[in-house]
């Protein structure tokens, strides 16, 4: 990992998002190709996912739409501790989602004058669980669960097919479906996925969906920049990212397993230390170095470690580390600091934050009750993290009486005819004008 020394300057806010290692290009590389893979799919349809599913996935002639009993054999399939384990997630991640959305608020503004704020889910969402490198039967309990406790009452699901399950969605993925009543899935992969869910593929089913969601690689973020405007989408969750901030009171080895432990998602992944011991930089620079060769994907790991998305930051002290991490605004955030719920606050910017060394990332991808589907490429400084609000709208239900409406009559047409709009005033007074 390469070394960002920051310490000894002084930075504006500019200068620190400046700092931030980022793969700029491969990004920018990808809009464009996500671009044209949306584009192909909205004017082609099938033949396109088709194509699609030929070159990326190496997968021919498969069932888009997965048939029922291929979903029903995977529930039966599961390894009773995997079942399990997902029976568990399931029903914290609902009891986490549940306190995402808001109860109805009426305010009265006075004798028959209410303004109701009420929260109104999407009919339907289109939901992506990534394949390839990894099996993420968690990102379905992570976008389909939040969804179900909004009240959306259609989901459709889709993940790529993959060549050595016979052009199946992997058995794990579909089993999880099965275990939310998800009856609606299809086996595409990728940006075009993005693109089926914005426009509909009739030649598959596929009607279009009011808002999609689900991780994936930089590839299906920029897809779904490429439908906004479309379609609602939840943030860009791109390739994952990972920045602790530690202090010389750190372990570290276990700074090395966290950011070996997010490294191994991608080749595109972002590992970052920011701290402020020299000392405890070089040890984790030497225990990452140990755990990356030794872990199962060890070229994958070596490859996001060494690209220069990822780094350690040296910092003058916390208040420099705190500026760091607010500029890069990092999917996930873990402090090992010796005050670490103290110093919590301070952290304002980031997709979830893991508080002290017993609260790892990989606790939050699958147990912890929280969602994994993170913003990323910065986005924590202004976009949520994938909830139950994901798939709600705030809607104003405004009552007014004519008592109440002769309360703000003559305001109303002073307004109007300020901005020289007077038909606005006229159809107030319209309601006092036999």
């Amino acid at each position: 990992m390469r070394i960002i020394d920051l310490r000894g300057r002084e930075l504006s806010p500019a200068d620190m998002l400046a700092a931030v290692p980022r793969a700029t290009q491969a990004r920018a590389e990808a809009l464009d190709t996500a671009a044209r893979l949306v584009d192909d799919v909205r004017t082609q349809g099938e033949s396109a996912l088709r194509d699609q599913a030929e070159r990326f996935d190496r997968v021919t002639e498969h069932a888009i739409r997965v048939p029922a009993e291929h979903i029903s054999e995977a529930l039966d399939a599961l390894a009773p501790e995997v079942r399990a384990a997902l029976e568990e997630a399931i029903r914290r991640v609902r009891l986490a989602s549940a306190a995402q959305v808001p109860a109805d608020q009426t305010t009265l503004l006075g004798p028959g004058a209410r303004i109701v704020q009420r929260w109104q889910p999407v009919s339907r969402v289109g939901v992506y669980i990534p394949g390839g490198k990894a099996v993420y039967p968690s990102s379905v309990i992570m976008n389909v669960v939040p969804a179900q406790v909004a009240g959306v009452t259609q989901i459709a699901l889709a993940s790529p097919p993959q060549a050595d399950q016979g052009g199946r969605i992997h058995p794990t993925i579909l089993g999880a479906a099965a275990l939310l009543g998800i009856s609606e899935v299809y086996a595409m992969g990728g940006a075009g996925a993005i693109g089926a869910f914005a426009w509909g593929v009739p030649g598959v089913g596929l009607d279009p969906v009011d808002v999609v969601s689900g991780p994936g690689n930089n590839y299906v973020a920029s897809a779904k920049r490429a439908v906004a405007g479309v379609v609602g989408t939840d943030a860009e969750a791109g390739a994952t990212e990972i920045l602790v901030v530690a202090d010389a009171s750190a372990d570290a080895r276990l700074v090395a397993a966290d950011l070996v432990s997010q490294a191994e998602h991608d080749e595109q992944a972002s590992a970052v230390l920011v701290t402020d011991s020299e000392d405890l930089a070089a040890r984790v620079a030497h225990d990452v170095a140990v755990q990356g060769a030794a872990t199962r994907h060890s070229d994958r790991v070596s490859a996001a470690l060494d690209g220069p998305q990822s780094a350690i930051v040296l910092v003058d002290d916390r208040a420099m580390a705190a500026a760091f991490s607010n500029a890069y605004a990092p999917e996930h955030l873990e402090l090992h600091l010796t005050d670490a719920e103290a110093a919590a606050p301070a952290f304002t910017s980031a997709g979830a934050v893991f508080v002290g060394d017993q609260t790892p990332v990989s606790l939050g991808d699958y147990m912890a009750g929280s969602n994994h589907v993170l913003p990323t490429g910065g986005q924590a400084r202004y976009a949520p993290g994938l909830g139950a609000y994901t798939f709600l709208r705030p809607q104003q239900v405004i009552s007014y009486d004519r008592t109440a409406l002769a309360e703000v009559r003559d305001g109303v047409v002073a307004l109007a005819n300020s901005e020289i709009l007077p038909a606005h005033g006229e159809a107030i007074e319209a309601r006092f004008t036999e």
